[in-house]
């Protein structure tokens, strides 16, 4: 679904943090990228969804260069972006904050009440809450928040970026889980980048472990052995 070839990309044009990383995601799979503090991982997601125009490289989105779209328009191609930090509106219900994710057909009426209902299924706790203020949720609730408001625009390819971050280790499962139930009952694309490198190697199909960059290592999560000596070695 998602291939990274050769990309050079950085928040300067003569200064790339990327260097030449390549990827590929598989439909229905979730990938994951990892590797320590500062190697380029969120940078590699801010540039496969346009937040950062890359310097050198492809983004093949089904085979076609998406480099230089819009992010709007990505969000049409069925790609979405989740960010390490949590981005509801917590003053607003949770209602209110999963109808933001309709913004693009607001005036479908049915459509919307359709991914209400969705959403409400794959999360039964926002169901019981959605007209609680979305800033009383627990940290892993309002994590759901964010996915299922991601989820009113029916993405195929889900970006995610450290969604554990800052929170207590049982919410943490919590997170990993729902991950878990995007990929397998709703068949969600999910690339996933962490550095909780235990967690992610568990719930991940394929690891791509980059260092200062670069590629250093790639394979299926079940080569736990191998993994280890790459991320440790």
């Amino acid at each position: 679904m998602l291939e990274v070839r050769d990309l050079y990309a950085g928040y300067y044009r003569d200064l790339n943090i990327l260097q030449g990383v390549n990827l590929t995601v598989e439909k229905g799979k979730m990938t994951a990228v990892l590797g320590a503090n500062g190697v380029g991982k969120s940078t590699l997601l801010k540039a496969v969804y346009g937040f950062i125009k890359p310097n050198q490289g492809q983004v093949l989105l089904d085979g076609t260069d998406v480099v230089g779209t819009p992010t709007h328009r990505l969000i049409n191609l069925g790609v979405s972006y989740i960010p390490q930090q949590t981005g509801i509106f917590k003053e607003m219900s949770v209602e209110e904050n999963l109808m933001l994710g309709a913004w693009t057909f607001q005036r479908d009426k049915v459509r919307i009440q359709l991914k209400m209902e969705e959403n409400y299924e794959l999360f039964p706790a926002l169901r019981e809450k959605r007209k609680q203020r979305a800033g009383l949720l627990s940290g892993g609730q309002q994590r759901m928040v964010e996915v299922g408001r991601t989820l009113m625009t029916d993405p195929k390819l889900i970006l995610v970026d450290e969604p554990t971050a800052g929170l207590a280790k049982l919410l943490s499962r919590e997170v990993y889980q729902m991950l878990v139930d995007l990929r397998d009952r709703a068949g969600l694309t999910i690339m996933l980048v962490d550095q909780e490198i235990r967690q992610a190697l568990k719930i991940a199909d394929h690891v791509y472990v980059l260092e200062l960059g670069r590629n250093k290592f790639e394979g299926p999560a079940s080569e736990f052995t191998d993994m280890e000596k790459a991320l440790w070695v």
